[in-house]
């Protein structure tokens, strides 16, 4: 038994999305409907063409086919690996709640996870469309308006941005063993620059670093623009995209390096509901637990296996 699930999207009645647990049925089911099927290499269209906000939401993502703990079932041989940054290797989000809770309350309301999920990982002007739809406050107050009352509160909380457990350990274990690495963040250049000050050392291990503001990120997340961006920019390019690993916090974020057909481990926050993490190969509940050998990356020295 394969194990296939079809399920129509909300709007598009006539198209389906296809799961199944077969590899090789995945391969054939995504020449035949030409939509990406991660982790394999991504049909001819134009994906810039697609609106992944509505055809590849975060909900398609949350299959129960999909094997979301620490066991993965084959241990591929990654080459590269891709990190996201807010939430995974800084921890910057509690900024982004703490700010975003305060200026709810000035309308009456409360900010909930549920939103925080749809707004991790978009860029800037993405996510605080949502924040204003989703809340109900956009005729009192715009998408533009809402980035300007944030930012005057978040610019002297990021440089107080501290790592987030595990982070030093994992980047300098595979610096030391010559795996390329690199950033690819939803963040502009100028918000990079800000949470990233008191931590120069383990960035500048960094291959190069992708920001929501590099030209080539024409989509934020879900959308895979900035990870098939940084895919490009490492030395050894065309990088195979199924032996890059992503390391990700975010529902979006998973979704995104899912359409750039790599592999993806989630690293969520522990309010997140679980159903968000479907979509991971793996999930963990901190860097800290990550095992490189299950990817047929180098073993930490102190590993006992």
């Amino acid at each position: 038994m394969l194990g296939i699930r079809f399920q129509t999207i909300p709007g598009k009645a006539n198209q389906s999305l296809t799961r199944t647990t077969c590899p090789t049925t995945k391969l054939q089911l995504t020449r035949l409907l030409r939509i990406p099927f991660p982790p394999f290499k991504r049909p001819s269209f134009s994906l810039s063409k697609l609106n992944y906000h509505k055809i590849f939401s975060v909900k398609y993502y949350q299959s129960t086919m999909a094997n979301p703990s620490n066991e993965i079932s084959t241990k591929p041989n990654i080459t590269h690996v891709i990190f996201d940054m807010d939430g995974l290797l800084l921890d910057t989000e509690k900024f982004y709640t703490e700010v975003q809770e305060v200026i709810l309350a000035g309308y009456g309301k409360t900010f909930d996870w549920s939103l925080k999920a749809k707004m991790m990982g978009m860029k800037a002007i993405e996510a605080a469309k949502v924040f204003v739809e989703e809340t109900g406050i956009s005729d009192s107050l715009t998408a533009e308006q809402f980035l300007v009352k944030r930012e005057d509160m978040l610019l002297n909380l990021f440089p107080t941005s501290e790592l987030m457990p595990g982070v030093s350990r994992l980047i300098n274990h595979l610096e030391e063993h010559g795996v390329p690495i690199a950033v690819a963040t939803g963040s502009h250049k100028r918000h990079f620059e800000l949470k990233t000050q008191k931590h120069g050392e383990i960035f500048s291990k960094m291959h190069h670093i992708v920001t929501g503001d590099d030209p080539e990120v024409k989509q934020g997340k879900p959308a895979p623009d900035v990870f098939l961006a940084a895919a490009r920019r490492f030395e050894e390019s065309p990088v195979d995209l199924t032996k890059i690993l992503v390391f990700e916090d975010a529902p979006s974020g998973v979704a995104a390096a899912k359409n750039a057909g790599m592999y993806v481990v989630m690293v969520p926050d522990p309010r997140l509901d679980d159903s968000y993490q479907a979509a991971a190969d793996q999930v963990l509940s901190s860097l800290l637990d990550f095992n490189p050998s299950d990817w047929g990356l180098p073993s930490f020295k102190d590993a006992t296996n």
